[in-house]
């Protein structure tokens, strides 16, 4: 089946009645022994969000805005990918394919659809216009969960691959960050038929001989943040990279494990002033959340980390490719790293703020680096 088909959104009451309950049944350990989030979510953060989302978060307005940008399902090797296709009103618009990771969703990317699509009205010129595609990871929001092993990141970049084709899109981008940068890469890397170029604002990287023996500050600024990422902030990726069914059970069954595996990530990795919904939106945080719990996404999206963690090494990519590097990612890598994977680099640029989770984050400066990375490419 090739065919694609509209998605509309219109979860039943009762499944938002049945979360409710377990919000209010919820059992809540003691507080953490720390005055910081060394430990994990701490238990006043956590409870406060929980409050929210049980007493003023309002679903249906995710779900209206979903609707109104146009959802659509279609079947590729076997799996219904889901996907937002929301076309540019300028004829010449350049399509563009952005791809999310976790602990986010398509929810990353909602505060730049305007302003990539329609640049006109948000300060912009019309030839810096996109149709934008925003496909959810197979195992990931509504899109089908892998019955079998095999869809990892190499796999998911052909798909997309694909996703454009059908969509009848024959010169194209490609962005990602986290696991989407892994996927832009391998795209890349793949070079398919009518893909211009690739952007990535999480570059991917192994350092150099030359770091190793001689490091220059920016060398010893990467191995100082991947020295921390390894030993103090990557136990998920081990848990999800080996046991995500046995994580899975927690993160499907109990929405308050959910909200407080996910919200330590989007406190850690983002440029906050000490809450994440400083900088991402309280209401936008679970609307993120929501596209795991409605779907009981916990555990098929953590099979991307067994499928794929440290076991995917990155191609050799050709193509051009523009890198955007935000100073609160979580791991820095200098350009001589990057180099030697990506031959073609044609747009670099460091930012002065922003994390991880750089649409979201920083919407406007992320818009600016993907105009001006893909103006050198159209």
């Amino acid at each position: 089946m090739t065919e694609i088909r509209p998605f509309h959104l219109a979860v039943p009451q009762e499944r938002i009645d049945d979360l409710h309950r377990r919000l209010d049944a919820v059992r809540w350990p003691e507080k953490e022994t720390v005055d910081d989030w060394s430990q994990g979510t701490p238990l006043a953060m956590l409870k406060d969000l929980v409050a929210w989302w049980r007493h003023g978060y309002d679903w249906r307005a995710c779900e209206a805005r979903f609707n109104a940008l146009g959802q659509f399902v279609t079947e590729i090797d076997g799996l219904d990918i889901h996907f937002l296709h929301v076309r540019s009103p300028e004829p010449d618009a350049l399509p563009l394919v952005l791809t999310h990771g976790w602990p986010g969703s398509v929810i990353e990317f909602m505060r730049v659809v305007g302003p990539l699509t329609d640049p006109v009205a948000h300060g912009g010129a019309a030839r810096d216009a996109f149709h934008v595609v925003l496909p959810s990871l197979p195992g990931y929001g509504f899109s089908g969960k892998p019955a079998r092993t095999g869809w990892g990141v190499e796999r998911i970049a052909r798909a997309w691959a694909e996703l454009m084709r059908r969509l009848g899109h024959a010169r194209w981008a490609a962005q990602g960050g986290d696991w989407g940068a892994f996927v832009t890469h391998a795209i890349g890397g793949l070079a398919p038929e009518g893909c211009i170029g690739i952007h990535l604002n999480m570059p991917i990287a192994e350092p150099t001989e030359a770091a190793k023996a001689d490091p220059t500050p920016a060398d010893r600024h990467a191995f100082a943040r991947m020295a921390y990422y390894r030993d103090h902030d990557s136990g998920y990726a081990k848990i999800q990279g080996t046991r995500p069914q046995s994580l899975g059970y927690g993160l499907v069954d109990s929405p308050v494990a959910l909200a407080g595996w996910i919200f330590e990530k989007l406190h850690g990795w983002s440029d906050n002033h000490g809450h994440p919904c400083d900088v991402l939106g309280r209401d936008a945080v679970l609307d993120n959340i929501m596209l795991y719990w409605l779907p009981a996404a916990g555990a098929s999206a953590a099979r991307l980390y067994w499928e794929s963690f440290g076991k995917v090494r990155p191609p050799e990519v050709h193509l051009p490719a523009g890198i955007s590097t935000f100073p609160k990612d979580i791991l820095p890598a200098p350009r001589a790293w990057v180099e030697r994977r990506m031959k073609h680099i044609v747009y670099w640029n460091e930012l002065d703020r922003g994390g991880h989770f750089a649409a979201w984050e920083q919407p406007e400066l992320f818009v600016n680096e993907v105009r001006r990375c893909f103006a050198l490419m159209r």
